[in-house]
Formats: structure tokens, C-alpha cells, sequence
């Protein structure tokens, strides 16, 4: 009973202040407001310290968005870890997780924004080792480490904007745009972003994450952690727009979103590929965002987590009547065994793919149009359209391996859709994402885009879509399958299915280049010539000095001392005198 009620207290108490926090923000776009509220912690003489916080439609959107996801996931976790014994705890660390990204978002000071970042790395740490197993120490070390190079870029910065006298990024940012030393912190904070967000080339981080709880993926990948630097570059793009900074991070976007693409046709952890999804539709937004168009970014970012979070869901209810198995090919006409589920899955399918009037049309299909009518090199655009046609092939064949043909599990099952308090967190997330593209669309939109493109542009988005779905169903039909001639390639495969070796890469020199640096390091400086001859000789030469000293003190030697010159002096002056 106290189980239920801290996830029930926790739920209505979450969503409540998402509720007052959207109609908030909804006040503050209609009326153009932004408050500034600081909190003077300390005051000492002359000095201060200061707390600043920033309130604009913006940052109360996207923490309404959290936290109606978070209190959706509270909701969730209810049922599905249910058998753990410690779930207050997971519910507590949950509750900070989210605190940690409600820091990041309404700070305009870098000090604030690392203490929300660093709390999101450490909380994602302790998330993804929470079943305390080989593989998930393994991931949660090589997401802690990833992260940590992006945290040090952050310190660097915050060193950086001491020249300022100020943290207070917000002030600087439209009036040194052009500044040297401010490109020297619009780098800092792009890497930060690139590391947090899993681009090119600290992407392998993101797939080992799965290693967490179900219901944390869904937070993760939707609206926290993986959001935080494509969100933190919404509110520095005015620094590196037009820069080589933004065409860097525009290539980058786009080999993310292809090499995602790509990958998760070659996964089969249902998990992994919905991972590879969230890592696909980062790369569009980091893309969007490096060509100048931040609130675009913003509005993908918000419907892309009402998707995500209902996929991360339907999967969770999935693996957990499918006895923890994640493998799509034990799966199979679910849809007959879990109708409800199947339902929810092909709809945050169909809105990823971009299928008309559902939450995840409206944004990608204005940001493909708007990249159409943009200035932008041969190769770009074909890496936007073609990770396009790849979403929609593997949502396909997701799909096709889950909820079509035979079932390939046990005979002996439970499969069903009975489990209340998963689906009753589905069916409010169903509807945000039926109804959340074209009611945000109107928000952050209130005057509707005239995108003027040839009826071949314009008909371009549907044609990839088709093709994609199309190639999707070719790759998974059986007799394809096995006639197709890239499989009896193995090096193709491998590279593809194992994100462009960049697992290997990232353990092989992000983690033990510098392990083994360390070990050698320690052994020549702190346990080698420069400790024997300096440390610990100084310790010993300073032991001995100390017990000749001490031997000095504690004894009668001075008295032997001074009759001992008594008698020499008087036999001198017996002897001469």
C-alpha cells in the first residue's frame, strides 16, 4: 500500500504543476513575457550570492512536457517494477533525475546549468547500473565517461566566461556574438551538447543506456537526458549560426541521424532499435538546428517525446509478457495475444514515420520542406531525406518481425494486455500523440509557414516515406533475406549493426587509453624514480633528523657533553698552567 502511494502521490503531485506550468506558458507566449527571479542565498558584507532563475514560454513548455511524461512514467513504474523490493528508491532517484533537468532548463547561468547537468550524468549513472549485473556496470561506465568529456567542456567554458565577470550567459550572448573569446565558448558548449545528446562521434553511449528499466528509457529518451544539449544549443544558437561551428554540426547531425538509420535495420533488441530511433531523431534536430531555425528544433523536440516515451511503453509491456526477452524475432502476432498495446505501438510508429495529421507529421515534414526551400549542399539534403525513407524501413520491419506472422515464443504464455496501471499511462500519452503536433503546431506557430516548393519537392517527403516502408518489408521477407548479397558480406554487416565500430572506438580509446596512461603515469611519477628519490626520500631523510633530534632530547648526553669539556678545558689549563 505504501508502494502505491508514493507512486500515486508522486504521479498527481507531477502532473498537477505540468498542467499549471503549460497553461503558464501558454500565458507567456500570448503575452511575450520573460521573468528573471533571483534568489540571494548568501549575503556577506559587499558580496552575494546569487541564484537566477529564467521564465519564458519556453523553458515552462518544456518543463510542463517533463513533467506530464515523468508523472506518466511514476504511473508506469507502479506496475512494472513492481517485483523490485527497493522501488521507493527507484522513485526517489527518479524524482531527482527530474529535478536535475528542471535546473538545466530554467537556468540562464552557467554555475546553475552545471549543477543540472552534473546531476543528470550522476542520476543516469546510478539508473543504468540499477539491476547491478556485468553488462549494466559496463554501460554505466561507458555512459558516465562519455559524458564526463562533455562536463569538463562545460567547466572550461564556465572558466572561460570569467573574462565576462559574469556567468549570466543570457546577457552576453546578442551582444558578443562576434567575439573571439565567445566562439571559444560557443565550442566548449557544442561539444558539451554533443557528448550529452550521443552525436558523432560519442554515440555508442546511447544504445548501452538500455541497460536501465524500462520506464527510465522512457524518460530518458524522450525528454531528459539526451534532450539536455540540443536544448542547452536552442539557447546558445545565436553564437555559432552561420560559423564553421554550425556547418561541423550540421555534418555531424546528419552522418547521426544516417548511421542510426542504417544501424537499427540491422538490431534486433527491440529496445535497441527503438534507442537507435531516438538517436536518428537527435541528428535531425541538431541538423535543424546547426541551419538556423532553433524554435523548429524545439517543436520536433517536444512532439518527437510524446512518441518516444509511448514507444519506450508498448515496449516495456512487451518485453515484460515476453518472460524479459527483447529479441523482435521471438516475436510475432502480438497483435492477436495484446491488441491494446499493438495499437499503441503501430500509432507512435506511424507519428514517428511522419504519417499525416499525427504529432510527428508536423514537425518533420516543416523541417523537410524548410530544408528544401533552405540553401544547403547535395549532401546534406540526401542525408536528410534518405535516414527519412531509413525511419520508416525499420519502423516497418518492427512491425513486421512484432505483430505479423507467426508467434515464436513458448506456447506456455501469459501474453495479454491485462496489466491497469501500464495501460492507463498508454492511453493518455495515445492521445498526446494523436492530438500534440497540430496543438503545438498552432502554438509555437500562430502564423502558418507559406513553404512554396515544386509539386516534385513537394511530393518528395511522401515518396522517400513510401520507398522506405517499402524497403522495409523487402529486408525482412524471408526469401529476400536470404538472397540478399549484403549478408553474405559479414564485414558490411558487422559495421552497420555495430554503429560504425564506434562501441569498439569509445571503449578502446575514450576508456582504456586513458586507464592505461593512468597506470603508467603511476607507476614512472607516483610509484617510480621521482617518488624514490623525492617523497619518500625527504620522508625518510626527515625521520631520521626527527629521531636523532628526539635521541637528543630524551636523554643525559648533554650533561656527559658539558663535563666532558669541563675536564678537557681543566686538563688544558692544568697542563699549560
Amino acid at each position: 500500500m505504501f508502494i502505491f502511494s508514493i507512486c500515486f502521490i508522486s504521479f498527481l503531485i507531477l502532473f498537477a504543476i505540468s498542467m499549471i506550468f503549460f497553461f503558464f506558458s501558454l500565458s507567456f507566449l500570448m503575452n511575450s513575457l520573460v521573468y528573471f527571479v533571483e534568489w540571494d542565498l548568501i549575503s556577506f558584507q559587499s558580496s552575494s550570492l546569487v541564484m537566477t532563475f529564467l521564465f519564458d514560454w519556453m523553458s515552462l513548455m518544456f518543463m510542463s512536457f517533463v513533467l506530464f511524461i515523468s508523472s506518466l512514467v511514476i504511473f508506469y513504474s507502479k506496475d512494472y517494477m513492481s517485483h523490485d523490493i527497493n522501488i521507493n528508491r527507484f522513485i526517489l532517484l527518479v524524482l531527482l533525475f527530474v529535478f536535475s533537468m528542471m535546473m538545466l532548463i530554467i537556468s540562464p547561468n552557467l554555475i546553475s546549468i552545471l549543477l543540472g547537468w552534473d546531476g543528470l550524468g550522476l542520476v543516469s549513472y546510478l539508473l543504468v547500473i540499477y539491476f547491478q549485473n556485468v553488462k549494466s556496470f559496463n554501460a554505466g561506465m561507458i555512459t558516465a565517461l562519455s559524458n564526463r568529456i562533455g562536463d569538463v567542456a562545460l567547466l572550461l567554458a564556465i572558466a572561460w566566461m570569467l573574462n565576462y565577470g559574469s556567468w549570466n550567459y543570457i546577457f552576453y550572448i546578442e551582444i558578443m556574438k562576434n567575439d573571439y573569446e565567445m566562439m571559444i565558448i560557443a565550442f566548449l558548449v557544442i561539444l558539451a551538447a554533443m557528448t550529452k545528446s550521443a552525436q558523432i562521434p560519442f554515440s555508442a553511449w546511447l544504445p548501452a543506456a538500455m541497460a536501465a528499466p524500462t520506464p527510465v528509457s522512457a524518460l530518458v529518451h524522450s525528454s531528459t537526458l539526451v534532450t539536455a544539449g540540443v536544448y542547452l544549443l536552442i539557447r546558445f544558437n545565436v553564437l555559432f549560426v552561420d560559423t564553421i561551428f554550425s556547418q561541423v554540426l550540421l555534418l555531424m547531425g546528419g552522418l547521426t541521424m544516417f548511421m542510426a538509420g542504417v544501424g537499427a535495420n540491422f538490431e534486433f533488441d527491440l529496445k535497441k532499435i527503438i534507442a537507435l530511433s531516438t538517436l536518428s531523431q537527435l541528428g535531425l534536430m541538431m541538423s535543424i538546428l546547426a541551419m538556423g531555425f532553433p524554435k523548429l528544433a524545439f517543436f520536433h523536440l517536444l512532439t518527437h517525446a510524446l512518441f518516444k516515451a509511448l514507444l519506450f511503453m508498448c515496449a516495456g509491456v512487451i518485453i515484460h509478457n515476453m518472460k524479459n526477452s527483447q529479441d523482435i524475432r521471438s516475436m510475432g502476432s502480438l497483435s492477436i495475444h495484446m491488441p491494446f498495446t499493438t495499437t499503441c505501438l503501430n500509432v507512435a510508429n506511424l507519428a514517428l514515420c511522419g504519417f499525416p495529421f499525427l504529432a510527428g507529421f508536423y514537425s518533420k515534414d516543416l523541417i523537410l520542406e524548410v530544408v528544401s526551400l533552405s540553401y544547403v549542399n547535395m549532401f546534406a539534403y540526401f542525408l536528410y531525406f534518405f535516414s527519412t525513407g531509413l525511419t520508416v524501413s525499420y519502423s516497418f520491419r518492427l512491425v513486421y518481425y512484432s505483430l505479423s506472422g507467426e508467434f515464436n515464443s513458448s506456447s506456455l504464455n501469459c501474453v495479454s494486455d491485462h496489466m491497469s496501471y501500464m495501460l492507463y499511462s498508454m492511453v493518455i500519452l495515445l492521445s498526446m500523440a494523436i492530438m500534440g503536433g497540430g496543438l503545438l503546431s498552432w502554438l509555437i506557430f500562430p502564423t502558418p509557414a507559406m513553404i512554396c516548393l515544386s509539386p516534385l519537392l513537394k511530393n518528395l517527403t511522401l515518396f522517400v516515406c513510401v520507398a522506405g516502408g517499402f524497403l522495409g518489408y523487402l529486408i525482412t521477407n524471408v526469401s529476400f533475406y536470404f538472397n540478399n548479397k549484403s549478408l553474405s558480406n559479414y564485414l558490411f554487416c558487422f559495421l552497420n549493426s555495430t554503429m560504425w565500430f564506434m562501441p569498439f572506438l569509445s571503449t578502446t580509446n575514450l576508456v582504456a587509453v586513458p586507464l592505461k596512461l593512468g597506470v603508467v603515469v603511476t607507476k614512472s611519477f607516483d610509484q617510480g624514480w621521482s617518488e624514490f628519490f623525492g617523497g619518500q626520500q625527504i620522508y625518510k631523510l626527515m625521520s631520521y633528523f626527527s629521531v636523532f633530534v628526539q635521541f637528543l632530547q630524551s636523554n643525559s648526553l648533554k650533561i656527559y657533553l658539558m663535563s666532558f669539556v669541563f675536564w678537557v678545558i681543566f686538563l688544558v689549563c692544568f697542563m699549560f698552567f
